[in-house]
């Protein structure tokens, strides 16, 4: 047996203090040394010692390493993304898989829009596409936004979330209150503004928010020389005040589509509605949580990214289920026009006249009156001119038949047979 020094095991075991087992995991190669040497005393195993501690060394590196990456994550993660993956902070991964469902919805509504695109007749349902696209990709941006307030803050995801919150949720509002005054023109006048105009007043209004987060950071980062990351919530909720505004004139401005003589457009003002005051809520339950909320509860620094990423999780799905999924819906189905035609309105195309005695089977003597009848009238009108003598040769109005003649209709009403005359017009007269 090999021969330790006096006091020397009790120092390995312990990691330093005697009387201890081992507790930390820097000391587990020396554990395992030792249990290896105890199983194989015999100089002559040198080789096979020499692996073994190689292998024991290998697992007890793993082994560390484990110990300092968090529950859930992998070993090639960079610190900053841990909280997507962490078990331990589960609100990142419920965020994450929230917008992730999100992301795939949005994808969904947009590619069945593409493929029903060709399909899609009507200027009404065809002018608002471009506005519906672009409400997409703000939606999409929003749950992509998401992430940025999951993982690890740095200057450059500072800079995102600062610039992106507030021209996200503008272009969205934007859209919205596009299509609050196409629907208003459309239960009104029962006609819709072209697609670029509708697209151009969203943009248009979207790029007043673009100028205000531009100004904010360059006023914040540039002119004061602050860290993007350091900045006040106060600051940040100021920032968005444009946002609001767009909500109340769109809330405000959707009433006005329940008024008009078209009835079938104001479904789509009634979801407008809803989707406009559910946002307001959205909107004033974040801020009183991140203004006041955690600051009371005393997570101010824990809370504030949970927060603004719930806010941004839980508005985009208000925009997909109230808006986004009943205007596709309205999109792709088919008029009522389509359906069931209006055979009372002069603007549709006639109907192609048919020739009943080539499609109907009518009786023999039918068509041979048909026959007299005709042969009759061109032979009166050759011989309806007189002469004058002063006034010479002159065609005067055609002599008209007394004879009654059944019309293909009453013949076929009747059942095929030829309806008896009225007794006006038993006899064949001429005048």
């Amino acid at each position: 047996m090999l021969a330790w020094p006096s006091g020397s095991s009790s120092t390995i075991f312990s990691g330093g203090r005697s009387g201890e087992l081992p507790r930390s995991r820097k000391y587990q190669a020396n554990y395992h040394l030792i249990l290896f040497v105890l199983l194989f005393p015999d100089r002559k195993m040198s080789t096979s010692l020499t692996v073994g501690l190689l292998l024991l060394f290998v697992v007890d590196y793993g082994s560390s390493e484990n110990s300092s990456t968090p529950r859930g994550c992998g070993l090639d993660l960079l610190p900053q993304h841990v909280a997507l993956c962490d078990l331990d902070a589960i609100w990142g991964i419920v965020i994450e898989a929230v917008a992730g469902a999100g992301v795939l919805t949005t994808l969904l509504l947009k590619l069945i829009l593409l493929v029903r695109l060709p399909f899609i007749k009507g200027k009404e349902k065809r002018s608002p596409l471009g506005l519906h696209f672009l409400f997409f990709l703000g939606t999409l941006a929003l749950f992509g936004l998401a992430f940025a307030y999951i993982i690890e803050e740095d200057e450059t995801v500072c800079c995102v979330r600062r610039f992106s919150w507030g021209v996200l949720f503008a272009v969205c509002f934007s859209c919205l209150l596009a299509q609050a005054w196409r629907l208003r023109r459309l239960v009104r006048h029962g006609k819709s503004p072209s697609g670029w105009q509708l697209a151009g007043i969203a943009i248009c209004i979207a790029l007043v928010q673009v100028i205000i987060a531009t100004e904010w950071l360059i006023l914040t980062i540039v002119r004061e020389g602050k860290l993007a990351c350091h900045y006040e919530p106060t600051d940040f909720a100021m920032a968005s005040i444009y946002v609001m505004f767009l909500m109340v004139v769109t809330l405000c401005f959707s009433f006005f589509t329940l008024c008009g003589k078209f009835k079938k457009w104001k479904k789509n003002g009634v979801c407008l509605i809803i989707t406009s005051f559910f946002s307001i809520l959205i909107w004033v339950a974040w801020l009183t949580m991140y203004l006041y909320g955690n600051k009371e509860l005393g997570r101010r620094d824990q809370w504030q990214d949970p927060t603004l990423a719930v806010a941004l999780v839980a508005n985009g799905w208000v925009f997909l289920i109230f808006y986004a999924i009943p205007e596709v819906h309205c999109a792709i189905l088919p008029s009522e026009q389509e359906n069931t035609p209006n055979y009372f309105d002069t603007s549709q195309p006639r109907m192609r006249e048919t020739a009943f005695e080539d499609e109907l089977q009518l009786p023999r003597s039918y068509m041979e009156n048909k026959a007299f009848s005709m042969d009759e009238h061109n032979a009166a009108l050759r011989t309806a001119g007189f002469r004058n003598g002063s006034l010479g040769s002159r065609a005067s109005a055609p002599f008209r038949s007394n004879v009654y003649q059944p019309t293909e209709m009453a013949v076929v009403l009747n059942g095929g047979t030829i309806p008896t005359a009225p007794p006006s017009y038993t006899g064949r007269h001429l005048w």
